[in-house]
């Protein structure tokens, strides 16, 4: 079984509910098991910043899957929530990634974990070192607390109280 660290993002709509019923896709995917979910915060866009913020948060699951299975998964609940993205890193009403698949380091043309750019991402840490502030990327060989130190304070993000 490998641990499996999930990023979720949201800037369209009911962004929670969207967040919520992602992971309730997950929890109903054959072959995966969501353990625990962060809170949810609210995030400045990155890259493409005329859109409004998101809503960003982490689940923890297991798997005996493949990563190249997880991804479709999660490749497939994008499309039951009907995923568009007319622009590079613009609006979305749900995105799914793959941050840390065990220890492991895949590096194809369609997938490469740990995601590429989860240590400049304040969004993605916050959440995750909710999670697992122990875990240890296995490039960088430093804990997810340890890059989240080093990225200091220029993003902005927010914890919400519940999860709206």
């Amino acid at each position: 079984m490998n641990l499996v660290y999930i990023g979720l993002g949201s800037n369209m709509d009911d962004r929670a509910r969207n967040i919520r019923t992602a992971i309730e896709h997950m929890r109903n995917s054959k072959g995966l098991k969501v353990l625990r979910v962060s809170s949810f915060y609210r995030t400045e866009p990155m890259g493409y910043e005329d859109q409004d913020w998101f809503l960003n948060a982490a689940v923890e699951l297991q798997t005996s899957l493949l990563p190249f299975q997880v991804l479709e998964l999660l490749q497939s609940i994008e499309q039951k929530m009907e995923r568009s993205t007319p622009v590079k890193w613009g609006p979305r009403n749900i995105d799914l990634d793959i941050l840390f698949f065990g220890d492991k380091i895949v590096e194809e043309p369609d997938l490469t974990i740990p995601h590429p750019l989860v240590e400049q991402r304040r969004f993605v840490l916050e959440p995750l070192v909710e999670l697992a502030p122990n875990g240890i990327h296995p490039i960088h060989k430093k804990t997810f607390q340890e890059l989240l130190d080093e990225l200091g304070n220029a993003q902005k993000v927010e914890k919400i109280q519940g999860d709206s």
